[in-house]
C-alpha cells in the first residue's frame, strides 16, 4: 500500500494484514516546509521521520506483521534517521552519497526495544478511520493529489 501519509492508515493496513506499506518520507516533508514555512535542520525533527518511526513503533508494540519500506527521500539525513526500518527504498544519488560517506549510521529503529514500549492502540472502525484522516490536513491534501496523480498517469 502506498500514499501512506497517517498512522491511521498504517494502522488499517496492518488490520487488513497486508503485506507492505511505503510512506513517502519526503512528501511529508515537502508539505510541512511549504505549509509551514519552515525549515528542518534537525534530522529528528523532519516529520516524514517522525511518521515512520512512529508506525515502526506503533507496529512492533502491537506485533503487526506489515513491512514498513519508507520511500521518497529528499536528503542522506532522512535515510539515516531511519536506520533499522525494515526496508528503503534509496535513489541512486542518494545511495553515490551514503556511499561517499564516513563513519557508522548508527540503528535508530529497532523492533526488539519498540516491542516493549506502551503505545495504546488505535480504534479501526470507519468513523475512527474518517475522524483521524479528516483531522490531518497534511494526510488529506497528500493522499488526494496522490489519487489524482495516479488517475492522471493512468489516462
Amino acid at each position: 500500500m502506498t500514499l501512506i501519509f497517517h498512522i491511521a492508515q498504517a494502522v488499517a493496513v496492518a488490520h487488513s494484514k497486508l503485506f507492505l506499506i511505503s510512506p513517502f518520507v519526503g512528501r511529508i516533508l515537502d508539505w510541512n516546509k511549504k505549509e509551514y514555512n519552515k525549515t528542518y535542520d534537525n534530522p529528528a525533527d523532519d516529520p516524514g521521520v517522525i511518521s515512520v518511526t512512529e508506525i515502526f513503533n506503533y507496529y512492533a508494540a502491537h506485533k503487526a506483521k506489515t513491512i514498513i519500506m519508507g520511500a521518497s527521500f529528499r536528503n542522506v539525513d532522512e535515510i539515516k534517521q531511519l536506520a533499522g526500518c525494515d526496508k528503503l527504498t534509496i535513489s541512486p544519488a542518494l545511495l553515490e552519497k551514503l556511499h561517499e560517506g564516513t563513519g557508522d549510521v548508527p540503528l535508530r529503529l529497532d523492533r526488539e526495544k519498540a516491542a516493549t514500549l506502551d503505545i495504546e492502540e488505535i480504534g479501526t472502525s470507519e468513523e475512527e478511520f474518517r475522524y483521524a484522516m479528516n483531522s490531518s490536513k497534511m494526510a488529506t491534501d497528500l493522499l488526494s493529489a496522490g489519487i489524482r496523480s495516479f488517475e492522471d498517469a493512468g489516462r
